[in-house]
């Protein structure tokens, strides 16, 4: 099982279904969506958290939340 947590600097993937209960809204409100392609930007000292591209937008999750959100590598 692929997540985002697995995705190393510059690799891209799409996002899969997740359980809605696992994912804050706020990620949701921000598009983190089955579909939307995520981009893996940079990582912070002791890798976490984690600073993504999901279709524009720019954000940075936890590590324990990204390894909760299956991806399919592009």
């Amino acid at each position: 099982m692929l997540t985002i947590a697995s995705l190393k600097k510059g690799q891209r993937g799409i996002i899969k279904e997740f359980s809605v209960d696992v994912v804050p809204l706020k990620l949701l409100e921000m598009g983190c969506l089955p579909g939307n392609e995520v981009t893996l930007v940079q990582i912070a000292p002791f890798r976490d958290p984690l600073y993504l591209n999901i279709n524009g937008s720019h954000l940075a999750i936890r590590l324990e939340m990204a390894s909760k959100i299956e991806i399919e590598l592009i």
